[in-house]
């Protein structure tokens, strides 16, 4: 009798366990409440939407979880160098929270490479991606160009060749260093938009009070975009109460890049002003031999400045470094 209880208690354990095993877990993970997408990443976004505009198609959704996969994923590469050997950019290193993934050579193994979004978020769909590289730090014209120059990347903007009739409904970039990464999804994402760093997250009804560097600002629905950020330089109605910044004249040893110099005070506290507002967090007032400039990065070594300088004069052509 005892080993008859025995076997039926093991047999009451076994089922416990698969009806715990089989019960819904939580799926995926959050996406860190201090993820930001960049200015820079923000204007690929937009000019991949514009690109599709010219030909009347819709705009695709920016998409948190599909951005964060997308940092995520380009950091790796930039890092790890997972696409070597018989791995290409679709590869994932052994080196981080995630599975490893050889792509193609591991692609018909349980997990397939597109799941990496249900792997690292919330998102329930398959992501599909589309990478850049170049030798030196990537550029956004460079990016879109290339991208739109070959067939396999632009079908994935345009819904042509394989994708001809599919709709995007969700859209994630990255850029690090020498890598750009873009991540398409079917489905919508739940978790909605990420915020642009440094720029002020709106819900589009409600006017909300700007808390960047000090500035007093407000913005009411007519003043938003419809991605929910706030509009670029020009399309602001409302009145924008200055404070005078602080002027940083002590020399600190580091390299900045200078975007506006030798202008009447006002005009270099507005274009100050500005900066801030578009989201370059870091801009700061120089004086430097009794002459004001205006920076928008700064760093603590020249090849870095150097490389940033290159981004930066595709928006401001005039651009120049400035050690201080």
């Amino acid at each position: 009798m005892r080993y008859i209880w025995r076997i039926l208690l093991l047999v009451f354990v076994a089922l416990q366990l698969s009806a715990f095993c089989q019960q819904p877990g939580k799926q995926g993970k959050e996406v860190p409440s201090s993820f930001c997408i960049s200015p820079m990443e923000y204007k690929l976004y937009t000019m991949i939407n514009d690109y599709r505009a010219r030909y009347d198609l819709p705009p695709i959704p920016l998409s948190k979880s599909l951005s964060y996969v997308a940092s995520t994923h380009v950091k790796d590469l930039f890092l790890n160098n997972p696409d070597r050997g018989s791995c290409n950019s679709h590869s994932w290193s052994a080196n981080g929270y995630w599975k490893p993934f050889c792509y193609p050579r591991d692609e018909n193994k349980k997990n397939s490479v597109w799941d990496k979004p249900k792997e690292l978020t919330k998102y329930k769909g398959k992501g599909y991606e589309i990478v850049y590289w170049e030798n030196s730090a990537a550029v956004i014209d460079s990016i879109i160009a290339f991208w739109k120059s070959v067939d396999y990347f632009n079908g994935f903007l345009m819904n042509t060749g394989k994708w001809n009739g599919m709709k995007w409904n969700a859209i994630g970039v990255s850029i690090y260093e020498n890598y750009a990464a873009a991540w398409f999804g079917e489905l919508s994402d739940q978790e909605g938009i990420p915020i642009v760093c440094g720029l002020v997250p709106t819900d589009n009804t409600k006017a909300v009070p700007s808390k960047t560097e000090g500035i007093a600002t407000k913005t009411t629905k007519a003043e938003t975009s419809k991605t929910g950020y706030l509009k670029p330089k020009g399309h602001i109605k409302t009145p924008v109460t200055q404070v005078q910044p602080d002027i940083l004249q002590s020399p600190s040893g580091r390299y900045y890049i200078v975007v506006k110099s030798q202008s009447p005070r006002d005009e270099m506290v507005k274009a100050l002003d500005d900066l801030k507002r578009q989201g370059y967090s870091e801009a700061k007032m120089l004086e430097k031999d009794h002459k004001l400039r205006v920076s928008v990065l700064d760093y603590t070594n020249k090849p870095s400045a150097d490389s940033a300088l290159r981004e930066v004069k595709k928006i401001y052509k005039d651009a120049w470094i400035l050690k201080h």
